[in-house]
């Protein structure tokens, strides 16, 4: 963990770090691969990097100005306006995600059309986001707007949510994620949907209300919120030890990579920088990991005993091996009957199908709701239409990681950027063939582990 982030956590602003050292650095971390900040594809131009304008820009976006015309086949829907004279395939990317993102920044845009569709103007390196709930890191320094591609017409990316896919008409329904007034169709030549996948909450009541997700950017606006929220409530004249005690006191549910990383950068954050405002407050702290299966699953057995020695070493974390099967405001209710009370709750355990993919019926998908598809990743059954990312069931199953998403990405601008020009090489291009690269997981006190193919690494050297 980086120090001297306290003044950054408390006044959200100033001057960001640099993510690019930490990144290279834990690229791998939950199986990630560093492409942000990295030279666009052909077709692309690179624009200068953590402009605040550019990045403000992004961030507000700007509303799509009024069509003039009518769809016929959807009634409410304004045909999206074409380039006269634009011959090239068409190529429409859903979402902006590990794997849209990659597939738009390596596609040849000289060749085909490349269009995006995402409510999400940026893309996000999702390692990192545990990092900037406690100021490790800034926020802007881990998100790149998808602007900075350089679009050769600014209406080739659309801020929006798609409604639905006519798939006779090959067109995406569309309504925009800044006005929903505005409600338009885009046609594809070749559709590619990334659109991922949403936390899981099995169901359990009170998650959404009371708990805090790790997905996306906002989340981890809230929970830094929220965690210097109840830091100064704790200081209140009047609140009872107990209170106190609760309030200071942040259940993790789950002990994944992205369950244990956000904790241990907690903890670096209690160790290294909590003292010097809060001296007072630094023994009532408690971090409590709850996972009742082994933490860090999908690592080396070995890796995963260092993990939970050195977090049990610490007197401010503990692992709880217990189900949760209910929350309320205050506590998280286990299944032994159990209660355990918490001021922030953060919920990290598991992947549940985007709202997109289960309402595509026509789409053929498994016991999940991904897309299944096959070794080209084309959809089962679905004429030009392709999925790659968590959305993409392949056989064998592939691990819902960014560095999978990152790689079928590529792999898409490969073949794909042959649209309209070699159909042949199109409809006989190779399978997509996934190597690992290992994983990475931080721990804290500066302490990580590495799942490497060729060796397995703990402590100070990972």
């Amino acid at each position: 963990m980086l120090t001297g982030n306290l003044p950054k956590l408390l006044a959200f602003s100033g001057s960001a770090p640099s993510a690019i050292g930490v990144a290279a650095a834990r690229s791998l971390c939950s199986g990630g691969v560093l492409v942000a900040h990295s030279t666009p594809g052909p077709g692309m131009h690179s624009a200068a990097r953590d402009a605040p304008r550019a990045v403000a820009a992004a961030e507000e976006g700007v509303a799509n100005p009024t069509r003039s015309g009518s769809d016929d086949a959807h009634p409410g829907y304004v045909p999206e306006p074409t380039e006269p004279g634009d011959r090239r395939h068409r190529l429409v990317i859903v979402g902006s995600g590990w794997g849209g993102f990659s597939l738009l920044k390596y596609a040849d845009a000289k060749r085909v059309h490349v269009s995006m569709v995402s409510a999400r103007p940026f893309f996000l390196f999702t390692p990192l986001l545990a990092s900037t709930c406690v100021g490790t890191l800034e926020f802007r320094s881990i998100q790149e707007p998808v602007r900075n591609m350089r679009f050769p017409n600014e209406g080739d990316f659309h801020q929006a949510i798609v409604t639905g896919v006519d798939t006779s008409k090959q067109l995406l329904l569309c309504q925009s994620a800044l006005d929903a007034s505005y409600k338009y169709s885009v046609h594809y030549d070749t559709l590619v949907l990334g659109v991922g996948m949403r936390p899981n909450t099995f169901n359990i009541e009170g998650v959404t209300k009371y708990g805090h997700f790790l997905k996306e950017l906002a989340d981890a606006r809230a929970i830094r919120v929220h965690l210097l929220r109840n830091l100064e409530l704790a200081c209140e004249p009047g609140v009872s030890a107990e209170e106190r005690q609760r309030l200071l006191t942040v259940v993790i549910a789950g002990g994944g990579a992205t369950g244990v990383e956000f904790g241990a950068e907690l903890h670096d954050f209690l160790v290294q920088d909590l003292p010097k405002l809060y001296p007072h407050l630094q023994d009532h702290i408690r971090i409590v990991l709850v996972e009742p299966n082994d933490i860090l699953g999908a690592f080396d057995s070995r890796l995963r005993t260092f993990a939970e020695r050195k977090i049990r070493q610490r007197r401010d974390m503990t692992i709880v091996r217990k189900f949760i099967v209910d929350v309320t405001e205050k506590n998280v209710h286990f299944k032994d009957g159990t209660t355990h009370p918490f001021g922030v709750l953060v919920w990290v355990t598991g992947l549940a199908p985007s709202p997109l993919a289960v309402s595509l019926s026509q789409f053929p998908k498994n016991k999940q709701h991904q897309f299944v598809v096959d070794q080209q990743l084309r959809v089962t059954g679905i004429p030009n239409v392709y999925a790659l990312g968590d959305c993409a069931a392949m056989t064998p199953a592939l691990p819902c990681t960014a560095q999978v998403a990152e790689r079928q990405g590529r792999y898409l601008a490969s073949v794909l950027s042959n649209l309209g020009s070699d159909s042949a090489a199109v409809a006989s291009a190779p399978p997509f063939v996934f190597k690992s690269m290992g994983m990475m997981a931080y721990v804290g006190d500066h302490d990580a582990i590495s799942d490497l193919p060729v060796t397995k690494l703990s402590g100070k050297d990972a």
